[in-house]
């Protein structure tokens, strides 16, 4: 049988990548002034939902002359401690958590600068799995009475510079010394009637959690015992 022929690139299917760029550039077209946040809200539900490339380029055809959905490839290299980090455009750039909640974990792209908005919103940010765009990320939040954790790898160098009204950050680092030529996360916070956390390493599961609480325990009972 001969092959069937190609659809159109405008009827092939939206990849993940692509919803989250088309996710972008509507973020972006609200700090802009080009889209309300109550219409923000419905192009997202429906940039998730998509099926097809066509899909996307009618939810940012008005907002954006970047409708492109394609992205170049680009270079690839590992620095840290198996944090993985590969150099060039492309990358979640916003978060915007309004009246909701947002979390990122697992593997995605992380834009070279990328912007966290929370308001009476709260976000996870876990870039234990996530991929660098770039040597250096600069990762800004800001925060309504709302809130953020962020969860950063090892292996990484991070800066971190906090500012907070009627509210409070926390900032838990650990002792590691990663070396000089690691990438660097740094992270600017500001808060208003909010707080935010910034902690390395993976968050614990409640298993493990239960289980280091019941080998203290048991730890104790063999002191008294003893």
């Amino acid at each position: 049988m001969p092959d069937e022929p190609m659809p159109p690139s405008s009827e092939l299917r939206a990849s993940d990548a692509e919803r989250e760029h088309a996710v972008e550039i509507l973020s972006r077209a609200v700090a802009d002034g080009r889209l309300s946040v109550d219409e923000l809200d419905g192009r997202l539900q429906s940039a998730y939902a998509a099926r097809t490339r066509r899909e996307l380029a009618s939810l940012i055809g008005d907002v954006s002359i970047d409708t492109e959905l394609d992205r170049p490839a680009a270079s690839t290299s590992r620095q840290g401690d198996g944090v993985a980090v590969r150099e060039g455009p492309g990358g979640s750039g916003w978060i915007v958590s309004i009246l909701g909640g947002h979390e990122r974990k697992g593997y995605w792209r992380i834009a070279r600068a990328c912007t966290v908005v929370n308001v009476m919103g709260g976000s996870e940010i876990d870039l234990n799995d996530a991929e660098l765009a770039s040597l250096e990320t600069q990762l800004n939040i800001y925060s309504l009475m709302g809130g953020c954790e962020v969860r950063v790898p090892d292996g990484v160098r991070v800066e971190v510079s906090k500012l907070a009204l009627l509210g409070g950050n926390e900032v838990d680092l650990g002792v590691e010394h990663p070396p000089a030529g690691a990438p660097l996360i740094r992270i600017r916070i500001v808060s208003v009637m909010s707080g935010c956390e910034v902690r390395r390493g993976r968050k614990r599961s409640r298993a493990e959690r239960r289980q280091d609480r019941a080998l203290g325990e048991a730890e104790r009972r063999g002191e008294r015992d003893a």
